[in-house]
C-alpha cells in the first residue's frame, strides 16, 4: 500500500513538472477567472435583461460567428507552425493586411444592402445594429493574430490575464448598463467593445513580454508576402471555408429559434448554448492552444503524434463526463435555482446540448492536429457533410415534428456522430503519419 502511495506520487509530480501540464493550468486558471466572473454575474445579469434581449444579441453573435472566419482567411492559425519568427511574422503581416481589406468590403456590402440582408436572414430583432459587425469582425480577426503569435512564444500566461480582465470589464458594464437600459442593443455593443479591449490587452501582453528570434539565418526573407500566401494557401482555401460552416452550422439554431419561435425561445438557447459551452471554454480551449504548440513542436521532432492525441483526448473525456452528466440528469431544476423559474426551458434545452458539448469537448486535441497533419481538405468536406446532416436534423425538428426541443435534440445527436467520426478518421490519419515517419 505504501508504495502504491508512493507511485502515486511520483506519477503525480512528474505530470505537474510536464511543461504541457503547466501550461495547460496557466491558460485554464485565466479562463477559470473569465468564467467564473460571468456565472458570478450571470443569475443578475439574466433576471436584468431577460430571454428577449438574449435572443437579439444571440442573433448579431450568430452572424458575426459566421463571419469571424473570413476575417483573415484563417492565415492566423499558420502563425504556430513556420521554424522561424521572421516567417510568421510575415503571415502576421499578411494576415492583417486581409482583415482590413475584408472588413472594408464587407462594410461597403452591408451599406448597399444592408436592409435586405436583415430582410432575407428575418433577423429584424437586430436591425441596424448589423453595420457593426465589420467592426466587430476586424477587431477579433487582430485578437486571433496576437493570440497565435502568443501560443507561438509559449507566453500563455499573457492569454489568461487578458481574458480574466476583459471578462471583469465586459460583465461589470453589463451589469452596470442593465440597471439603466436593459436591452438588447446594449449587449451587442458591449459585444463589439470587448473584441477591442481584449486585443489591446494582448497586444500591450506581446510589446512587454515577447521578442523575436534572429538567432538563425532565414529565408523567409527571400519570400514576399504573395508567396508566403501560396506557400499557406491551404488556410483560405480549406481552413477558412470549414470554419465558416462550423460556425454557420453553431449559428444556425439561433437564427431559427427566433425565426420560428421568437427571440424570447433564441434566448433560452443562447443561455443554454453559453453554459453549456463553458467546459470547452474553460478547459478545452486551453488544451486545444497549448497542444497546438506542442504537437507542432513534436512533428518537428519526429514525436509519435497520434499517443499525444490519444492521451489529450482521453484527459478531457475525464474531466468533462461529470459535470455534463448532473446538466443531463438535473439540468432544468439547476436552471430555474441559479437563473431564475423564466428559465427553465434553458435547462431542457441543456440536456440535449450536453451530449454535443461533450463530444465537442473531447474533439479539440484533434481538431488542433489538423494543420500539422496536413489534412485541412479532407476535414473542410466533414464539416460540409456534418453541417448538412445537423441543418437536416434541426429542419425536421422545426417543420415535421414542430417542436423546439425535439429540433435541438436531432440537432445534437447528428453532431454527436459527426464528432466521434472525425476523431476516429483523424487518429488514423495521425498513425499514418507516424508509421511514415519512421520509415523515413
Amino acid at each position: 500500500m505504501l508504495n502504491l502511495v508512493i507511485t502515486l506520487r511520483q506519477k503525480t509530480h512528474e505530470v505537474w513538472r510536464s511543461r504541457f501540464v503547466r501550461s495547460v493550468a496557466v491558460v485554464a486558471t485565466g479562463t477559470a477567472g473569465a468564467q467564473a466572473i460571468t456565472m458570478a454575474f450571470s443569475p443578475l445579469i439574466t433576471r436584468l435583461y431577460g430571454p428577449e434581449a438574449y435572443g437579439v444579441q444571440g442573433t448579431f453573435m450568430a452572424i458575426l460567428g459566421v463571419a469571424i472566419p473570413v476575417g483573415a482567411l484563417a492565415y492566423p492559425i499558420a502563425i504556430v507552425l513556420p521554424r522561424r519568427d521572421e516567417e510568421a511574422l510575415g503571415i502576421i503581416q499578411l494576415s492583417a493586411y486581409i482583415s482590413v481589406f475584408i472588413a472594408v468590403l464587407l462594410a461597403f456590402g452591408l451599406w448597399m444592402g444592408g436592409e435586405e440582408v436583415v430582410s432575407l436572414l428575418e433577423i429584424e430583432s437586430v436591425g441596424n445594429f448589423i453595420y457593426l459587425v465589420p467592426v466587430a469582425m476586424l477587431f477579433a480577426s487582430w485578437k486571433q493574430i496576437a493570440q497565435q503569435w502568443l501560443i507561438r512564444k509559449k507566453e500563455f500566461g499573457v492569454i489568461a490575464r487578458s481574458a480574466l480582465a476583459t471578462s471583469g470589464v465586459l460583465n461589470s458594464a453589463r451589469a452596470l448598463a442593465g440597471f439603466v437600459h436593459p436591452i438588447g442593443a446594449v449587449l451587442i455593443v458591449l459585444a463589439t467593445l470587448v473584441e477591442a479591449l481584449h486585443t489591446l490587452l494582448m497586444l500591450i501582453g506581446i510589446r512587454k513580454r515577447t521578442t523575436i528570434d534572429r538567432s538563425e539565418p532565414s529565408e523567409a526573407l527571400k519570400f514576399s508576402i504573395i508567396k508566403l500566401a501560396r506557400r499557406h494557401r491551404d488556410f483560405p482555401l480549406y481552413r477558412a471555408p470549414q470554419i465558416m460552416i462550423n460556425a454557420a452550422s453553431q449559428s444556425l439554431p439561433v437564427l431559427m429559434l427566433s425565426a420560428f419561435f421568437g427571440p424570447s425561445t433564441a434566448g433560452f438557447y443562447m443561455l443554454s448554448k453559453m453554459v453549456m459551452g463553458m467546459p470547452t471554454t474553460l478547459v478545452g480551449m486551453a488544451v486545444s492552444d497549448v497542444f497546438y504548440a506542442r504537437i507542432t513542436e513534436a512533428s518537428h521532432n519526429n514525436e509519435n503524434l497520434s499517443r499525444h492525441i490519444l492521451r489529450a483526448t482521453g484527459v478531457l473525456a475525464a474531466i468533462g463526463i461529470i459535470p455534463f452528466s448532473i446538466v443531463i440528469f438535473f439540468g432544468p431544476w439547476v436552471f430555474s435555482l441559479v437563473f431564475g423559474p423564466e428559465w427553465n426551458v434553458a435547462g431542457e434545452y441543456a440536456r440535449w446540448l450536453a451530449f454535443f458539448f461533450f463530444f465537442n469537448l473531447v474533439n479539440k486535441p484533434s481538431n488542433a492536429a489538423v494543420p500539422i497533419l496536413g489534412i485541412q481538405r479532407g476535414l473542410l468536406f466533414y464539416e460540409a457533410l456534418s453541417t448538412g446532416g445537423k441543418v437536416a436534423g434541426f429542419l425536421l425538428g422545426v417543420y415535421w415534428l414542430n417542436s423546439d426541443i425535439w429540433a435541438i435534440a436531432m440537432f445534437s445527436i447528428i453532431g454527436i456522430v459527426a464528432y466521434s467520426g472525425v476523431m476516429f478518421w483523424i487518429y488514423f490519419c495521425a498513425v499514418k503519419w507516424d508509421r511514415d515517419a519512421k520509415i523515413t
